[in-house]
């Protein structure tokens, strides 16, 4: 069966995140600065997601001894440039521009107080203050180079394959606010897609962010779901690769309805859908 190879450290897998920093990012997110409330931008939501994401990951490879490399991690950013956000140290360098969980586990930017809340253990919740590790601040400037994403996203699972042809393929998570400005992102999609593992094809996964207050779509098997007024919602979810059996499950345990044809793709996410589908799509089952 494809997309069921084992995940250890002598055979990793690999998550590769292309995250939109275009200057439509700094709108607010949901729909609030059209009713007047306060409200995050989307770049800010965007940011705290991937950090939360992340951290989340390290814990899922940490043990006793320390963090094993499980999982190997790139992140894009495309705005005013296209650029790698995840730099490799020598001592971790992998010749593919990700670099193992480990290294982001030992690096990140800084560390901030957090206020979470937690059980209270009568029933309740209260607050309680934590350290929580910051990767990357909100950004957002000029376009969005959604293609030179894609085409460096392609370049980079491409090298990763070919050194670990027995691995689950690579996962990557494209998360955007509106269309590509440098051209048809569907082919650099198709392209990526096609790389491949012995275990099954890369797979692609997108998110649409929106300042509108819209009934999400989240996860749908056709494009009859889709809305009818946004181009671009059909194009991104025919970038979008089918949910393998692993995560289908993922899914429905979270109580999504999924079917064969389910692609893992979420349109006007709200921040609750972009958490739970992201982590949807990080949660391989096979991890040894």
């Amino acid at each position: 069966m494809p997309y069921s190879a084992e995940i250890s450290r002598q055979q990793p897998t690999a998550f590769l995140f292309l995250l939109d920093q275009s200057a439509s990012m700094q709108d607010s997110f949901g729909g609030a600065e059209q009713k007047g409330d306060a409200a995050p931008s989307k770049a800010r939501v965007l940011a705290d997601t991937v950090n939360r994401l992340l951290q989340n990951l390290v814990l899922r490879c940490a043990k006793e001894e320390g963090v094993r490399d499980y999982f190997h991690v790139g992140v894009i950013g495309y705005g005013e440039r296209v650029q790698r956000l995840v730099q490799p140290t020598d001592e971790y360098e992998t010749g593919t521009g990700l670099v193992p969980i480990s290294h982001l586990a030992d690096r990140p930017r800084r560390m901030e107080q957090r206020v979470k809340e937690v059980a209270d253990g009568d029933g309740g919740t209260t607050e309680q203050r934590v350290k929580t590790p910051i990767w990357f601040d909100p950004e957002a400037k000029n376009g969005t180079p959604m293609c030179q994403a894609l085409d460096l996203a392609a370049q980079t699972v491409r090298g990763w394959i070919d050194e670990h042809p027995g691995s689950f393929p690579p996962v990557v998570l494209n998360v955007t606010d509106g269309e590509a400005t440098d051209g048809e992102p569907l082919r650099y999609a198709q392209q990526l897609r096609e790389f491949a593992t012995d275990d099954g094809e890369t797979l692609l996964f997108n998110v649409h962010l929106s300042e509108s207050e819209a009934t999400p779509v989240e996860l749908p098997s056709s494009r009859a779901e889709l809305p009818g007024n946004a181009e671009y919602a059909e194009t991104l979810f025919q970038m979008s690769s089918r949910l393998p059996f692993s995560m289908r499950s993922a899914a429905e345990q979270e109580g999504y309805t999924v079917d064969l044809d389910t692609r893992g793709f979420v349109f006007n996410a709200d921040p609750t859908a972009l958490v739970t589908f992201l982590e949807i799509g990080t949660r391989p089952s096979n991890l040894r």
